[in-house]
């Protein structure tokens, strides 16, 4: 039996949580002379998000101690082995039935294509995850991160061909067949695949670094502002993806546009640095955005209360955590609220 048949379904983000797990960064390759920077980015996201929901933080067990001195009483450190700390993509995707109870939905994860090994202990968070919880899990052999999909809690779920159907991952899967896997786990009845973003070299093109769900046929959709920049054609061709598209239930999307980071604000010589304000994570009553100290930032602050004019916006002013090719929502991963 697949998660689907059994009547579970993958929520939205801003349903509402018991909590929200985080990663402790580790991989020195990828952070190089920024890991402990990287790291103190990590502690303000942790910070920031337990002023709304519980937080736990996932940290090796020789940077346990380490963690819980530097993130304080308000995060709770898990020691657990892991290689890195992305648990959106490494972690499982927390699915509900329409009774309250929850399971794990964990697709099987190969660091983004083998960039970064080793990952052993990444792709095993899924059930390690879900036994600290007391789920059951459920494993799929499509390779797919939760940077990868988005979904508005309706049956509607947003892809990327560049990611999922990247040889790097899922190497003779047609897209009927993942398709019709993300269906079975993740208990969605569309699936909507945007081209994806080819210039992204750390996740080949996950969605939630240029598109966010708002609520039910209202998407957040990033713009770049400058014509020469090369991913300028890339977004406006994701755009028109959606412009064409209806939802689950049939209904046209209101796009929003929200201007991401300029090229200038990206520090030499980091070509995955990450200037997305989409990729932020919904917590319980607030937006945690990134700020890049730009004057950029307020303009995109503004967008987001517009958008979210129920919830608090909260600007988490980061710096080294942008150099991992990631952003607050690739670092995070909600925990639905549920019946157990």
């Amino acid at each position: 039996m697949r998660p689907a048949d059994l009547g579970y379904a993958m929520p939205a983000e801003w349903a509402p949580h018991a909590g929200c797990w985080m990663g402790w960064p580790k991989r020195v390759e990828l952070w190089r002379e920024y890991l402990e920077a990287a790291r103190e980015d990590y502690v303000r996201v942790a910070q920031a998000i337990a002023g709304f929901e519980p937080v736990t933080l996932l940290a090796d067990p020789k940077d346990a101690a380490d963690a819980r001195k530097r993130c304080g009483a308000s995060v709770k450190v898990v020691s657990i082995p892991i290689d890195d700390s992305w648990l959106r993509d490494s972690g499982p995707t927390v699915v509900v039935d329409p009774a309250g109870r929850r399971a794990a939905a964990a697709f099987t994860f190969n660091a983004w294509g083998a960039k970064y090994e080793p990952y052993d202990k990444d792709a095993a968070l899924g059930e390690h995850l879900a036994a600290l919880a007391g789920l059951p899990a459920y494993r799929s052999n499509l390779v797919a991160e939760g940077g990868g999909f988005l979904s508005d809690g309706e049956g509607t779920l947003i892809t990327a061909e560049t990611c999922v159907l990247n040889p790097n991952r899922n190497p003779g899967w047609t897209k009927a067949q993942a398709e019709a896997e993300f269906r079975a786990m993740l208990g969605v009845k569309k699936v909507i695949w945007l081209p994806g973003d080819v210039t992204d070299t750390e996740t080949d093109g996950h969605v939630d670094g240029y598109v966010a769900f708002v609520k039910p046929a209202t998407v957040l959709c990033e713009v770049v502002a400058d014509p020469e920049d090369p991913r300028y054609p890339i977004m406006a061709e994701n755009r028109r993806v959606l412009e064409r598209e209806t939802d689950a239930r049939g209904r046209r999307f209101d796009l929003l546009p929200i201007v991401e980071a300029p090229r200038s604000a990206v520090p030499r010589g980091e070509d995955g640095y990450c200037r997305s304000y989409v990729n932020f994570y919904i917590a319980n009553g607030a937006i945690i955005v990134p700020a890049y100290g730009i004057a950029e930032d307020a303009a995109a602050v503004d967008t987001l209360r517009r958008a979210y004019p129920d919830r608090a916006i909260v600007p988490v002013a980061l710096k080294d955590l942008f150099r991992g090719g990631g952003g607050i929502h690739c670092i995070t991963q909600q925990h639905p609220a549920g019946s157990t």
